[in-house]
């Protein structure tokens, strides 16, 4: 059980919040403003601090400012507006949670126990038992990275963007308010609510996600509520919504704009009282949930269309956390990729890798579908190469630096003059040492595509297969070197 140091100046609440630790076996002491509050501190040493930020002499901000204060005691704040600039400066400052007035009992309860659980002030930690009360996913390798070699909780790159996301997952994830994630599709904002989850006292709990727009308005309810059998048509047995099934977890709701306006009502309740009714039930249910919202539009801009309502939006963005686009950390490119190749390697036992031209490639894309298109692109280019590396030529037409249309443009005589005027330059070391030496069978009337072709494939077949070398030999771009191998097969499938 703990010591409790509740500051409060309006007596009744004082007395309430009293009333309901003390029921839980805490022991408690009052303190109407800052001065009164720094007395109390001196004497009981408390292990949690409950803390209204409007105090008579001041803002409870300032307890902040001592030191001492934040290294022994827990602070929980408690404000009646959940949107105020104060409340997020305290909870980047290093409060341990958040209650929002009126606070319920079962609300107080659980949050209190949650930061009792937290190391430095369970006393399983004293004794030793740290581990037990440490999220397994907290715990970091010499890196100092959760997760070791597996990247921040699943998340890749090393750019500055990413890191200012990982410190503001590392504040948030200790406390229990409401996170809002903000980006353009593909950018990996579930990845960023798994790892609030991840890094929380409630890593232990279920992470469940619902995407929002991805469900027809007539069953979201029932999947974030549940239902009751019989309640409407096809109801054939009780069903436990989402919420029931994230109770002493986290919940992410992804496209939260997609939500209907009467459904966006019921979820505000939820969140302010974290109560609601299946479907068809007039009973009570209650769910202690850490919500995790995210909208792949600008949330301001989503309030003023009607897609997202003023007070749900204010209740949701407590915190908020942008995640960057890929374009704006193209640094961190060459590392995805390497992990979606040795992905595909690992369950295809292969053994890809790129070329420096490549990742060249790679990164000069602006990639507008972010990671998503980035894993698509990789995969792809995994199953056409023909060799163990990936190259240029193994990549889309939109990510190896050509346009689509480029070669459709050019006219015959400005292609076939780029292979037709060549001749095979004699550096390689197998034609110095007179290995592997042929006569090509041209002969007087073959047109120049005919003998092209013949001297397309053989160059191809004397490099082993290796397309960025053919080209550097015939001295033709990796484009032109491409469409030709794409016609020929073409042709041999028509002739087939």
């Amino acid at each position: 059980m703990a010591n409790i140091l509740i500051v409060e100046d309006d007596r009744n609440s004082a007395e309430m919040l009293e009333a309901l630790c003390t029921a839980d076996g805490h022991s408690c002491s009052i303190a109407s403003d800052l001065a009164d509050a720094r007395q109390q501190i001196l004497v009981h040493g408390p292990d949690i601090m409950l803390l209204d930020l409007h105090l008579p002499d001041g803002s409870g901000l300032e307890l902040f400012e001592d030191e001492s204060i934040r290294r022994n005691t827990e602070i929980i704040l408690i404000t009646g507006n959940a949107s105020v600039e104060t409340s997020v400066k305290a909870l980047r400052l290093g409060a341990a949670d958040y209650l929002i007035k009126p606070v319920s009992a079962a609300k107080l309860s659980t949050v209190i126990a949650r930061t009792l659980s937290s190391p430095g002030t369970d006393p399983a930690a004293d004794a030793g038992d740290a581990d037990n009360a440490e999220p397994a996913a907290r715990k970091a390798g010499a890196s100092g990275k959760p997760g070791g070699d597996e990247g921040f909780c699943g998340m890749r790159g090393s750019s500055s963007p990413m890191q200012a996301i990982q410190e503001r997952i590392r504040k948030v994830a200790r406390t229990s308010v409401s996170v809002f994630v903000v980006g353009e599709s593909g950018t990996g904002k579930e990845l960023v609510a798994q790892a609030v989850h991840a890094m929380s006292r409630r890593s232990r709990g279920p992470f469940k996600a619902v995407n929002c727009g991805a469900i027809s308005e007539q069953l979201i309810e029932s999947e974030l509520f549940g239902h009751e059998k019989g309640s409407f048509t096809g109801a054939i047995k009780q069903h436990k919504g989402i919420f029931e099934q994230a109770d002493g977890g986290t919940l992410f709701l992804d496209e939260i704009t997609e939500m209907s306006a009467e459904l966006q009502v019921r979820l505000l309740r939820v969140l302010e009282t974290g109560t609601f009714n299946r479907v068809g039930s007039t009973s009570t249910l209650s769910s202690d949930v850490r919500v995790v919202a995210a909208t792949n539009r600008d949330p301001m801009t989503a309030v003023e269309e009607g897609l997202l309502r003023e007070d749900l939006y204010y209740r949701l963005n407590v915190f908020q956390i942008q995640v960057p686009a890929l374009r704006e950390r193209i640094s961190d490119v060459r590392e995805i990729a390497d992990h979606f190749v040795a992905e595909h390697n690992r369950r295809e036992k292969t053994n890809f890798r790129f070329t420096e031209q490549a990742y060249a490639a790679l990164e000069a894309y602006d990639w507008p579908g972010n990671v998503r298109e980035l894993r698509n692109v990789v995969h792809r280019a995994a199953i056409l190469t023909e060799g163990d590396k990936i190259t240029i030529i193994d990549l889309p037409e939109a990510a190896n630096g050509h346009d689509d249309h480029e070669a459709d443009e050019r006219s015959d005589d400005e292609t076939e003059t780029d292979v037709a005027t060549v001749s095979v330059p004699m550096q390689d070391e197998r034609f110095e040492r007179g290995e592997a030496v042929c006569i090509l069978p041209i002969t007087v009337g073959m047109t120049i595509a005919e003998a092209e072709k013949i001297l397309i494939l053989a160059t191809l077949e004397q490099h082993d297969g290796a397309k960025e070398a053919t080209a550097q030999t015939l001295g033709i771009s990796m484009k032109t070197l491409y469409n030709r191998l794409r016609s020929y097969e073409e042709a041999k499938a028509e002739t087939s």
